[in-house]
């Protein structure tokens, strides 16, 4: 008996045919002719080595073997069942789910303190799991379903990708309070002349300010160059290095910080999700309270 190729369908031609003890009505059940319910019946005793019903006066009588199964059938059905009406709706009190995220540390420590104060309450038993996926592999692992969001910066263009943006922030240059440059403002001989530290997940590459520096024909100084921007301040604490960050970033971790020398892009965070789950329940909930949470995040800046 091999059940490894065995077609769904015909469990529930078994099971309907357990319940009407009659072919034509077990057809009518499930919406297809008598002779195709005939078919289904021989692949199963076919598959099973037993006739599973026997024709008599009173109906189609199930054997041993069919009864031993039909608990297992209708369970396994029932799951199946389940499993359809869930990716149909999405219970938030209800739901066992776990939801896959790509995020820097930075945007962690940003958006995942609200969102799991809200999750404890609208959905207690949902699950994050958080890691930064490289880059050029988030539309193949949210293909994948390895993945279920990215937040990151609007550089996917893959027509496969949806995403809104969920913040934007200026970029200034931070230090410790009590920092020999920590006055109103920063010249741009003065930003060259201090040590930086540069936060990037890649072994190397230039950041938006050396790039802008760069066709000055100016270079600054990196004296760190790391992927973390939590641990970048207890460096920054107790050394005269500066950083340039996220203005949120600094006012959160009580830096003192002042607008940058050079003009450079503001930093937008976008979610990204693949369109195959575009319309399904779970991913559409979730991301709107991702999307709530950024706002009230915004919200709450603009009014302090």
């Amino acid at each position: 008996m091999n059940l490894n190729k065995v077609d769904l369908n015909l469990f529930i031609v078994f099971d309907a045919i357990y319940t009407e003890a009659n072919l034509t009505r077990a057809g009518q059940i499930v919406g297809i002719t008598q002779p195709a319910v005939s078919n289904a019946l021989a692949r199963l005793r076919e598959t099973f080595n037993d006739p599973l019903f026997v024709r008599t006066a009173q109906g189609m009588v199930p054997t041993p073997m069919a009864q031993n199964i039909i608990g297992p059938v209708r369970n396994a059905l029932q799951l199946l069942r389940v499993s359809v009406q869930e990716s149909r709706t999405f219970s938030p009190l209800q739901a066992n789910k776990t939801f896959r995220i790509s995020m820097t540390d930075l945007t962690e420590a940003v958006i995942l303190p609200p969102l799991f104060q809200r999750l404890r309450r609208l959905a207690p038993n949902v699950k994050i799991e958080s890691f930064l996926a490289k880059r050029r592999e988030t539309t193949k692992e949210l293909a994948a379903g390895r993945l279920d969001f990215a937040v990151d910066a609007p550089l996917n263009t893959d027509p496969q990708v949806r995403h809104v943006k969920l913040l934007e922030d200026r970029y200034v240059c931070a230090m410790r309070p009590g920092h020999p440059l920590a006055k109103d403002r920063i010249s741009l001989d003065e930003y060259l002349s201090v040590a930086h530290i540069h936060i990037s997940s890649r072994r190397s590459g230039l950041g938006m300010m050396d790039l802008a520096l760069g066709k000055m024909g100016l270079q600054r100084k990196v004296a760190l160059r790391s992927q973390h921007y939590l641990m970048a301040t207890l460096v920054l604490q107790q050394t005269d290095l500066v950083m340039t960050v996220p203005e949120r970033f600094a006012r959160r971790h009580q830096l003192h910080h002042v607008a940058l020398p050079v003009d450079i892009p503001e930093l937008e965070t976008h979610i990204y999700w693949h369109e195959s789950t575009d319309q399904d329940p779970a991913n559409r909930w979730m991301r709107e309270q991702m999307i709530e949470i950024a706002q009230q995040i915004t919200a709450q800046e603009k009014a302090a």
